[in-house]
């Protein structure tokens, strides 16, 4: 009898035990959250992009004339400048580059026909000038005779004073001739040598002989050299850009913003700049264009941009390394406050059309509506519907409703 009543007090606590874990296991258990503290504190929104270090005054140093100009960075012992980017150069002193004529075209068949024939022509025409130079010669001999003979008739009074003068002027006519006549040579012999020099090939013109030197083009401003556009030897029309030459301390840097990001920067706003590979340094900005452009994004939308220039508050000390042409990212302030309430912008959703967030209260997660300001990507200015020390969710799942128990979650080492 005792042992029946044994089995029946233990198969009751088996039973208990069991519906008690059953209960342990069905009951609900709290979500566990990240939780975060409103709190008053600085804030500032910015307008964020990425820009590029530019050297203020860029001067592109261009060919004057059309010419060859020489290898400007070579190695030592050829002829030439040897200039190479980053080498300091002085304004009016040191040469940039030096330019040669060019060697004469190339001629076709046809073309070299027609001025040997031209250049035959032209020794024709020289010899019948020189025929003719030499007819003018003897003209002017027998001129001068007749003129000596009148003059001794005149003085025994055996001619008139008529033929006397009319003798002279032969003389003066025939010396005009004359003078006219050689000159002639001399135009065709310069026409024939004109001639001739277009017959002249590039080919057979003597590489070893000294060239004809030589434009020197020197620096128009002191500086170093940023960039060497024609750095081989070559033929380059008038204008064709050579060098680049700049100050690098002499920097600033250019950003294209959106329009809309655009207008609400001032200028002398505050710019924080990073990602440049080094501590964040402070800048100011110092121009906002006043007329936009279209800009195509990589993704093919187009987009009006405004370009913002930016200049460096901190010494020369913080972005010494910068140079012409570096990738930046800027931060622009469009707004700030030295002491506002702020939440966290991972704790907001939506909820109808107006922003709310999953407050804790005593352990259960509470909807509560909340009007904000400004915000930046981390937090948001609370206006309405919070108070400093209030505890908010963050990143709330779709397993927190209003009501639900909430834990905040711990880290375990």
């Amino acid at each position: 009898m005792k042992a029946n009543w044994t089995k029946r007090i233990i198969g009751a606590a088996a039973l208990a035990a069991l519906a008690g874990g059953l209960a342990w296991f069905a009951w609900p258990r709290p979500v566990l959250v990240d939780l975060a503290t409103v709190a008053k504190g600085p804030i500032e929104v910015t307008a964020d992009d990425d820009g590029k270090t530019h050297v203020r005054h860029v001067y592109t140093v261009s060919a004057p004339i059309a010419g060859k100009v020489l290898r400007i960075s070579h190695p030592l012992g050829e002829q030439g400048p040897s200039l190479h980017v980053g080498d300091e150069v002085v304004a009016n002193q040191t040469v940039i580059a030096l330019m040669q004529p060019t060697l004469p075209g190339f001629i076709d068949v046809r073309s070299r026909d027609q001025l040997q024939a031209e250049v035959l022509a032209a020794d024709a025409a020289i010899q019948q000038q020189e025929a003719e130079v030499k007819r003018i010669e003897a003209a002017l001999d027998f001129s001068r005779t007749e003129f000596q003979r009148a003059q001794t008739l005149l003085r025994t009074q055996s001619t008139s004073a008529q033929a006397f003068d009319k003798a002279k002027f032969e003389v003066a006519t025939s010396e005009a001739n004359l003078a006219s006549a050689k000159a002639q040579v001399e135009m065709r012999r310069a026409v024939r040598t004109s001639l001739a020099a277009r017959l002249i090939d590039p080919a057979s013109t003597n590489p070893s002989a000294e060239p004809t030197c030589c434009v020197r083009v020197l620096a128009p401003a002191s500086g170093r050299v940023l960039k060497i556009a024609q750095d081989s030897e070559a033929t380059v029309p008038p204008g064709a850009p050579l060098v680049d030459i700049g100050n690098p301390l002499d920097l600033e840097i250019v950003a294209d913003l959106l329009s809309t990001d655009a207008v609400q920067i001032k200028v002398g706003a505050l710019v924080r700049i990073d990602g440049w590979g080094g501590q964040p340094i402070k800048g100011k900005v110092v121009r906002v264009d006043p007329a936009g452009f279209l800009k195509v994004s990589a993704l093919g939308i187009e987009e009006q941009r405004v370009r913002v220039t930016i200049d460096f508050a901190d010494p020369p000390e913080a972005w010494g390394a910068l140079g012409h042409d570096y990738r930046v990212v800027v931060h622009a302030t469009t707004w700030s406050a030295p002491d506002a309430l702020t939440v966290p912008v991972s704790a907001l959703f939506r909820k109808g059309d107006q922003w709310a967030v999953f407050a804790d209260e005593n352990g259960r997660a509470r909807a509560k509506p909340v009007q904000i300001g400004h915000r930046n990507n981390r937090f948001a200015e609370v206006m309405s519907g919070l108070t400093e020390g209030d505890q908010v969710v963050v990143h709330p799942s779709d397993r927190i409703a209003d009501g639900s128990r909430i834990a905040q979650r711990g880290y375990h080492k």
